[in-house]
């Protein structure tokens, strides 16, 4: 939904936003016990700590439970924030990652001209966060995430590969709403974004819940442009 200046409308997905929330509140550790191995998303979060000097600023957007991404970020010796929708989540990344900060937000909030600042970042990891969004917000949770870094800065971003917008699931007991693109028509989008896809891979992935579907994960590995 867009406001008549092409903006997304974020007062009017709110409630929305809750609903999102309130299930990942209800998961919790569960999460992590339905998604046991994350190789994909492991391979992402090394190829940051590789290409990223020691000390780098690093943002994980949709934090979860701090567990694999902060966690390996901050062993690493990053400053490590994480910003997650969910006070569930954000409570046990802060015992899981001690070390680093964490911050209830919406990731509207960091967009140009939001509410929150956070400064700015040599790289962001955003593992499955933008499948939460509806498809009219992912372009513009792209552009946040140019915002937030500095130039050059890497971007590791991970998505399903699904032709879906906005779609209730059934998910460890609760439902949740997901938005997916098919390979090339992800690739237009964030290099519309003002980035360079500079590795990219995917994994067939059958989570350890029968609820859950296998699905086909797509890890891209950016740089910011501009």
């Amino acid at each position: 939904m867009t406001t008549g200046n092409g903006g997304v409308d974020y007062e009017s997905l709110q409630s929305e936003r809750r609903e999102q929330a309130e299930a990942f509140d209800a998961i919790g550790d569960r999460y992590d016990e339905a998604f046991p191995h994350k190789e994909g998303q492991l391979s992402a979060g090394e190829w940051l700590i590789r290409s990223l000097p020691a000390g780098s600023r690093v943002i994980d957007l949709g934090c979860g439970t701090g567990e694999p991404t902060a966690r390996r970020l901050a062993d690493a010796g990053f400053e490590v924030v994480g910003v997650d929708l969910s006070s569930g989540m954000v409570k046990l990344a802060r015992e899981k990652v001690p070390e680093a900060t964490f911050h209830q937000l919406d990731l509207a909030d960091l967009r140009p001209g939001g509410p929150t600042d956070l400064g700015r970042f040599d790289a962001v990891a955003a593992f499955f966060s933008l499948l939460m969004l509806p498809r009219a917000e992912i372009p513009v949770a792209l552009r946040t995430v140019h915002h937030l870094l500095v130039p050059d800065g890497l971007f590791a971003l991970s998505m399903v590969e699904a032709d879906v917008d906005n779609r209730a699931i059934p998910f460890l007991g609760n439902t949740i709403r997901v938005s997916g693109y098919l390979r090339e028509e992800l690739h237009n989008i964030v290099e519309a974004a003002g980035f360079e896809i500079l590795e990219e891979s995917s994994y067939i992935y059958a989570p350890a819940v029968s609820d859950v579907p296998p699905e086909e994960q797509v890890f891209l590995c950016c740089r910011r442009r501009g």
